[in-house]
């Protein structure tokens, strides 16, 4: 497996053979109830399984189906919860950004700016959220291939910022549908930076529902526990108490009361491949 350049999230580390990151949350805030509400208890599953957890929700879904949908509160609205749930909660925060405007605000809350994956290509957008000197979360496009993101990273990097990890959420697959190509898990760690696999969207069936997306949630744990196997540094799940009831992407989120048996699968699945990946003198220990 190759090695990748570790990242440092205020406590804990993401790649460089530390324990596997989980980046869970609701799609979109809805409310601050319900954002404080999954982040507590998401927190304590992940402090019972003994993994590192980073709250993501955001502010704003620009890039909806529909001009109907909802979208979220908005930045300062947005923004007022997350840092609600970071300081209430004691969670790292993570929400993506779609203009360079919203950068520095939202770093000020913010310890990962994550650039949607259809806009992984915005170079002015990367180097804006790479400025702030937070952690930047590329998502790798639908339309590209594993190795082209290394063109995302280098715009991060011309800034001195090396903190960089990169997402995989799948790849278009004809109309309203997309698949993960496990050859790309590896080719993305290639890059030599943490990869984490978003497993829920890439279970989107992109505007597969008439005026919103549908999904396929019911595959969430076999191409969640490929992704681990293939030996990515986290996992990116998007979780609801009642995904049905989810303002955004409710088909393909995991229910909330299904997390803790996931995550225990899971953290076994990366304990079994980290042995395997570790040199020969520390096996022998073991």
């Amino acid at each position: 497996m190759s090695a990748v350049h570790p990242v440092e999230l205020g406590s804990f580390v993401v790649g460089g053979g530390a324990p596997l990151l989980l980046i869970a949350g609701p799609c979109v805030v809805e409310s601050e109830d319900l954002a404080l509400e999954v982040a507590r208890c998401v927190k304590a599953i992940a402090d019972r399984v003994g993994v590192a957890y980073l709250f993501k929700a955001s502010y704003d879904k620009a890039n909806r189906t529909s001009i109907r949908s909802f979208r979220g509160p908005g930045l300062r609205e947005g923004l007022r919860v997350l840092a609600r749930v970071k300081d209430e909660v004691g969670v790292p925060i993570l929400t993506d950004i779609h203009e360079p405007s919203h950068a520095d605000e939202a770093a000020e809350v913010a310890d990962v700016l994550q650039i949607p994956a259809f806009l992984c290509r915005q170079t002015d957008l990367i180097v804006a959220a790479a400025k702030t000197g937070r952690a930047v979360n590329i998502k790798k496009g639908q339309f590209l291939a594993p190795r082209d993101v290394r063109h995302a990273i280098d715009k991060v990097v011309s800034t001195g910022n090396t903190r960089v990890l990169v997402t995989e959420r799948g790849t278009c697959f004809g109309y309203n549908n997309l698949v993960v190509d496990m050859r790309g898990l590896p080719m993305l760690r290639e890059l030599g930076y943490p990869v984490i696999f978003d497993v829920t969207h890439s279970l989107q069936l992109p505007g597969g529902g008439q005026d919103r997306t549908a999904g396929l949630a019911q595959y969430i744990e076999p191409l969640a526990s490929a992704g681990v196997a293939a030996g990515v540094d986290g996992v990116f799940l998007e979780v609801h108490p009642e995904p049905s009831r989810a303002m955004s992407d409710a088909e393909n989120a995991l229910r909330l009361d299904a997390l803790e048996r996931l995550l225990r699968r899971l953290t076994r699945i990366d304990a079994i491949v980290k042995e395997f990946d570790a040199p020969a003198h520390e096996r022998a220990g073991r």
